[in-house]
């Protein structure tokens, strides 16, 4: 009778540990085929991934510590499944340096944070706000051929989608429809770095309201880069939005950055707009896109147009298709993603055939 007891008692306390902590094995794979047409004329063809959604291995956990208090944990790691290597991470030393690959490395995120009702307080390898922005307003994300020419702006650096050593906050949810963070994070450069040693440091924000169909949200970040011949950061801004008619998600951005860099400036600004249109058990993706740089030099400029369908055959599994078409003008030379070469006032497209599968 005693033994049956604490069994019992055993097997109750680890259904009550076991109800307050959780660890989850999350992931995606994501691969397809591109045709790509450049400047040479020559058309490309490759076996690509993540062309809809990023691939990726992760875990997850969260433990509830009570009193509206929980612990919580991320990794997760980006991989090349085209080839079955991992992805490269940019750290934080003023440069656009990559280390790791070859190997798994939790690149795309690796975090641990404490949450409860005043909000989460978060720290490790995390999306900077003024990117988070950018993804959450456009049809294609940030994956594929199709995505936005505003992330082919004057705003690139070290810090441009993920930072390192990141401390951030997010505001806790359902405060009037009102969300926000902000985000400071430290470069991997030792003290005796000289000129350089705030080189790679970032500090971010992002604000935003969101209400039943519609959400609007603005964003900011700073990247300090070598303070050498008058260079000193780099300042991104974004403001996006979207409004969910039930027929169409209209979605859209504008973008200004400052990138200076020796005795000139590279500014520059654009936009996009763009939709998701439900069809059946899918959606048509549609953008397009625009930035023009503004330098000593002139004022060169992308302009870019996309269309794409995406059909869930299950919750899990979804096969899609892309189309991207990219127009450079005055001097400028940005290539459509997926074709290595831009050239000088040419054009490049491209076409995504792939399916996606989560798990």
């Amino acid at each position: 009778m005693k033994k049956s007891l604490i069994a019992l008692a055993v097997m109750a306390a680890a259904g009550a540990a076991s109800a307050q902590s959780s660890v989850t094995l999350f992931g995606i794979v994501d691969a397809g085929l591109q045709w790509s047409k450049g400047s040479s004329g020559d058309v490309r063809f490759a076996v690509i991934n993540s062309g809809y959604n990023s691939s990726r291995l992760g875990f997850r956990g969260t433990e509830d510590l009570g009193g509206g208090m929980a612990a919580s944990f991320w990794l997760e790691a980006g991989v090349n499944n085209d080839n079955g290597s991992g992805q490269n991470t940019i750290v934080n030393s003023g440069t656009n340096a990559a280390v790791g690959g070859g190997g798994l490395t939790f690149n795309r995120r690796s975090t641990v944070s404490l949450s409860g009702g005043w909000g989460e307080l978060r720290i490790g390898r995390d999306y900077t706000p003024s990117f988070w922005n950018l993804t959450v307003f456009d049809p294609f994300g940030t994956n594929g051929s199709g995505t936005t020419a505003t992330l082919q702006g004057g705003a690139t650096g070290v810090n441009t989608v993920r930072a390192s050593n990141s401390i951030g906050y997010f505001m806790p949810a359902n405060i009037g429809g009102v969300y926000g963070q902000v985000q400071y994070a430290e470069n991997e450069l030792p003290n005796n770095t000289g000129p350089l040693i705030d080189s790679g440091r970032y500090l971010g924000f992002r604000v935003g309201y969101a209400s039943g169909p519609f959400n609007v949200a603005f964003a900011a970040g700073r990247t300090d880069v070598p303070d050498v011949v008058g260079a000193d950061n780099i300042l991104a801004m974004n403001l996006g939005g979207s409004w969910d008619f039930g027929f169409l998600k209209l979605m859209g951005q504008l973008v200004m950055d400052r990138n200076t860099a020796g005795v000139d400036t590279n500014d520059g600004k654009g936009f996009l707009i763009g939709g998701l249109v439900p069809v059946g058990a899918g959606e048509i993706r549609l953008a397009y896109s625009q930035y023009k740089f503004d330098t000593p030099l002139g004022d060169p400029k992308v302009k870019k147009m996309a269309v794409g369908y995406v059909h869930n055959l299950s919750k899990r599994t979804a096969v899609y298709a892309t189309l991207a078409h990219l127009k450079n003008s005055g001097g400028a030379a940005a290539a459509v993603n997926g074709n290595a070469v831009g050239a000088a006032n040419d054009s490049s497209s491209a076409v995504d055939l792939g399916i996606r599968h989560s798990f």
